[in-house]
């Protein structure tokens, strides 16, 4: 189920996810709009980004607490969320245009919507805590779904 109480890990891995997309509110791409985004899929992604965001961070479970063979699930979150930090990082640096910013990043497709969804599945999966992979399966099916409809509109 879950113990609830705040979770710092969630607070680093939310931080890891919100600063990138404020920066990324002033810097878009030319020609970016939402207008066309399917209602469904927004409905799962809104959903799911209240839900990540709440789990991420009243469960206790995400917290170190001793270090076991387990915590290379925490890891592998992490290392995805580093890598999502690099993608961020080429995106800032390009021409930032559509192209750049529905692109992969090592082999993983929309990369700026796959990466933080696996980070977060990752962590349930190391916090054990069912809720945050509910939430982030929910928020996949919507953030992953809008980005590959964007990226059929720009045909790539």
């Amino acid at each position: 189920m879950g113990q609830l109480g705040f979770s710092y890990v969630g607070l680093v891995f939310l931080l890891m996810l919100f600063i990138p997309n404020a920066i990324w509110t002033r810097r878009q791409p030319e020609g970016y709009s939402t207008s066309n985004e399917n209602k469904i899929l927004l409905v799962f992604e809104k959903v799911g980004q209240v839900c990540v965001t709440c789990v991420a961070l009243i469960f206790s479970d995400f917290n170190i607490s001793r270090l076991m063979l387990w915590d290379l699930w925490l890891l592998a979150a992490f290392a995805v969320m580093l890598m999502y930090e690099l993608w961020w990082i080429r995106y800032f640096r390009s021409d930032k245009s559509l192209k750049d910013f529905y692109s992969p990043f090592c082999g993983v497709p929309v990369a700026g919507a796959t990466l933080p969804v696996i980070a977060f599945f990752l962590l349930g999966i190391y916090g054990k805590v069912i809720w945050m992979l509910i939430a982030v399966t929910v928020l996949g099916i919507g953030h992953i779904g809008i980005h590959l409809q964007h990226l059929r509109e720009i045909g790539r």
